[in-house]
């Protein structure tokens, strides 16, 4: 079946935030082979798809803005998303990305993703660790309340701009 890629009116059967020939463009410009060593399109299409599921349950709650139509299947194009390092207006208006499309950072983020999803499960399932382990003389201890799922930093930071801002921090404009 052919991948369904999100084109910016917010489609309510896309399956993928970037098509296999972006995702391959992002690999080729950062001399990422791996991606091209892919068996074929139907499984870079399948990594797509298992990335852009990723990204919806991990970055759907805390996306800035709203989705643009109540019936698109993912979270982009999004309306009223601040573009946080751009001067604010005359009047203090605040500046916002284009609703009509995916940003390229988001595509970017899909298409890395894509690429862990051909050699890992994305989401892994999660189980308690040792809290002590000993071999030999080596003694080790893990933290009991640190996370054990895996974090995408690289992912976290492209996908930084378009989140929202937390601990209920509000810009200050002068009148």
């Amino acid at each position: 079946m052919a991948l369904i890629v999100e084109d910016g009116t917010g489609l309510a059967t896309a399956e993928s935030y970037c098509t296999v020939v972006e995702a391959s463009t992002f690999h080729s410009n950062i001399g990422n082979a791996a991606w091209d060593a892919l068996a074929s399109d139907t499984i870079r299409e399948q990594c797509l798809r298992k990335a852009t599921q990723y990204m919806l349950q991990r970055y759907r709650p805390k996306w800035a803005g709203w989705r643009k139509t109540t019936t698109q299947s993912l979270d982009w194009p999004r309306s009223m998303v601040p573009i946080k390092d751009a001067p604010v207006l005359y009047g203090g208006s605040t500046s916002y990305y284009d609703d009509a499309s995916v940003p390229q950072a988001v595509k970017d983020a899909c298409a890395s993703l894509a690429l862990r999803a051909a050699t890992a499960t994305l989401f892994a399932d999660e189980s308690r660790t040792a809290s002590s382990e000993t071999v030999g003389p080596i003694s080790v201890t893990y933290d009991a309340y640190s996370g054990q799922a895996v974090r995408y930093k690289e992912i976290d930071t492209m996908l930084h701009p378009y989140i929202k801002s937390g601990g209920g921090q509000v810009p200050m404009v002068r009148a």
